[in-house]
């Protein structure tokens, strides 16, 4: 990407918009997820403006559907990328200033201009971005209307996945919810730590959500560790435990700590094994922030071996996360079904691993953050076909706070993006609970 690393004027939003595009172009075309891109783009702007980034970044992302299509009809033929530099992003992230930001319109074509001004490819693109952008400011609001916002902004590889496995109602409320900024959920060490969270929603399980929250680290009580981020999805698997007092438990691929917390906070004995050094150090931060004793070991789960089997075993295996699109918008436009298949095959062997660690009558819970089945149920019809030492227990409503909504028909958890879609949704989560003969 062609953006000079430092902009050429100082006019309002310039250094934002420049970080927003220059994360889109990682994103877009080296595959990079967006929070990454955004943290290295944004680490010397203000908190105003890095937080302007963020929301022209996220939402483009977010509506990378709509946008293009819009962007294609008053821009037939997209100039080649390696001659335009960042022509397009600019074109897609001026869009969503004027369509769906409420930036107004002199603002979001000024700013696009003196982008491509500073980028040395973009440059010579200019009065078509200009020519394009006014007319999509004046044009643009009654397409939008016209659009079919849910099918544009899943892709082709998604989107007939999905009708065939949850219909079109279903697919569609999940498309919905996709394109719909998501809240914050906080688990709270302490009921009486929701107290500085005026306005909250309350959640089952000692959590609460907030809409419009800003940097987490700039929250109540996130230095004197009195919560942790953590979707009200993520924190259901392991509520199929039950009472885990006292008892040893393991948990694998177990960065960023979510569910590692969960365990400790519910008093488990806890072993974390993680194999990314950097994930690994997240972990160990997160942890003493909230002052939780873990034993961590790092290591790759098909090479780990514990000293003794464990009463409990929960593996939150790699998937490609398209449950999580609500949070991360960018997946869905750099993945394929291809890494779907490829997830599949790498969980395949976690499982036989994390099923070696389980004593007898102890039980094993499996989990991914995936609406995909191969990476979910089939996982789990695979390997009782091969391990007729474990049965399937089903779960009971009961277990999650009577969400019978999020119980399958084989007895398991499956939360939709669109369950609590009065509240703003909740990740998408598959769990099966194992019990060991």
């Amino acid at each position: 990407m062609g953006l000079a690393p430092t902009p050429v004027d100082c006019a309002p939003g310039t250094g934002a918009r420049t970080a927003a595009n220059r994360a889109l172009s990682e994103c877009l075309r080296s595959k990079r997820p967006l929070d990454e891109a955004l943290d290295k783009a944004t680490k010397t702007l203000s908190v105003r403006d890095g937080g302007f980034a963020r929301a022209i970044a996220a939402e483009t992302m977010r509506r990378f559907g709509q946008l293009d299509d819009l962007v294609r009809r008053f821009v037939p033929l997209p100039p080649p990328p390696h001659k335009a530099g960042a022509t397009l992003e600019i074109l897609l992230a001026g869009s969503c200033e004027l369509l769906f930001l409420g930036v107004a319109a002199h603002a979001a074509v000024d700013g696009a201009n003196r982008l491509a001004a500073a980028d040395s490819k973009a440059v010579h693109f200019k009065p078509l971005i200009n020519a394009a952008l006014r007319r999509i400011a004046s044009e643009g609001p009654k397409i939008v209307r016209e659009q079919d916002e849910p099918r544009l902004n899943t892709p082709d590889w998604l989107w007939p996945r999905w009708l065939e496995i949850y219909g079109e109602e279903v697919t569609r409320a999940v498309a919905r919810i996709h394109i719909q900024t998501p809240p914050l959920d906080l688990t709270l060490r302490s009921p009486s730590d929701a107290a500085p969270y005026e306005g909250a929603i309350g959640l089952p399980g000692n959590a609460v959500r907030i809409v419009g929250a800003g940097r987490v680290e700039a929250l109540p009580g996130f230095r004197e560790g009195r919560f942790w981020v953590q979707d009200f999805a993520a924190s259901l698997p392991v509520r199929l435990f039950d009472d885990v007092a006292g008892r040893r438990i393991i948990d694998l691929c177990a960065a960023p700590g979510g569910k590692t917390a969960q365990l400790c906070a519910l008093a488990a004995r806890v072993t974390a094994v993680e194999r990314d050094e950097q994930r690994m150090a997240r972990l160990q931060q997160n942890l003493a922030r909230l002052g939780f004793d873990a034993e961590l070991v790092l290591a790759d789960v098909r090479d780990y071996q514990p000293r003794d089997l464990a009463d409990c075993v929960l593996l939150d295996g790699p998937c490609s996360a398209t449950g999580t699109i609500r949070r991360h918008p960018e997946l869905p436009w750099i993945k394929s079904a291809a890494e779907v298949a490829a997830c599949a095959d790498t969980t395949d062997e976690l499982l036989e691993a994390a099923a070696a660690m389980v004593k007898s009558e102890g039980l094993l819970v499996f989990a991914v953050c995936s609406l995909e089945p191969e990476e979910g149920p089939e996982q789990i019809a695979h390997f009782l076909r091969r391990h007729t030492e474990f049965r399937r227990e089903p779960i009971s409503s009961a277990q999650i706070f009577g969400l019978a909504q999020c119980v399958d028909g084989n007895g398991d958890l499956r939360t939709l993006p669109c369950h609590f879609a009065e509240r703003g949704g909740m990740d998408g989560f598959y769990a099966a609970r194992l019990a060991r003969l």
